[in-house]
């Protein structure tokens, strides 16, 4: 019995597997995809969170100078209602002409928008501009945190997007040119 057949050797042992960067049958195209695709992958994991972050505090930020500049700029006023309001369906709140005092005596008149069934004379709380216009009410605290979390969200969404359309590029595009290429060598040896 030779030395492979004999019940106490065991058989030599074979190569488990070739690392992907030793492998001699990767095309250069091969090495480029791999290093690519773990670039968009680091790309994803770091640039997906600071992406959505940095927009979302920028959205955040600037609705808040907004809602800030807006606040300053507007002041709240008790006018009374110039005429009775009748009650009309199902209609929320209807816009009737109100009148007030400023703090200067001026008298002014303008439009609010009052629930119906409101009276001649009641009292109705109005947004006042610096002009003496009647305004709606600014945006609230919570209005540039819902901007801030929207954008955030859609801008991460865009980057992840932005990544598998990447992705899939470089495994389209390498992957039609392999194809080319192979047909063009079926093409010179079939003949053979």
């Amino acid at each position: 019995m030779n030395a492979q057949g004999s019940p106490g050797t065991s058989p030599t042992p074979r190569k488990r597997h070739v690392s992907l960067r030793a492998n001699p049958l990767r095309r250069p195209s091969d090495r480029f995809e791999w290093w690519f695709h773990r670039f968009l992958l680091a790309l994803l994991v770091v640039g997906l969170p600071v992406a959505g972050y940095s927009a979302g505090t920028t959205a955040y930020e600037a609705s808040m100078r907004t809602v800030r500049n807006a606040a300053a700029e507007r002041h709240q006023a008790t006018a009374r209602a110039t005429v009775d309001v009748p009650r009309v369906g199902n209609v929320a709140k209807q816009p009737v002409p109100v009148r007030w005092t400023e703090e200067n005596d001026t008298v002014r008149t303008g439009a609010a928008l009052v629930k119906p069934g409101t009276s001649k004379g009641a009292a109705v709380a109005v947004r006042v501009d610096r002009s003496g216009n009647v305004t709606s009410p600014p945006a609230s605290a919570l209005n540039a945190k819902a901007t801030g979390w929207i954008t955030g969200a859609i801008v991460a969404c865009g980057t992840g997007f932005g990544v598998s359309v990447l992705w899939a590029g470089t495994r389209l595009l390498p992957d039609r040119r392999r194809y080319a290429q192979w047909d063009a060598e079926w093409d010179r040896t079939e003949p053979l």
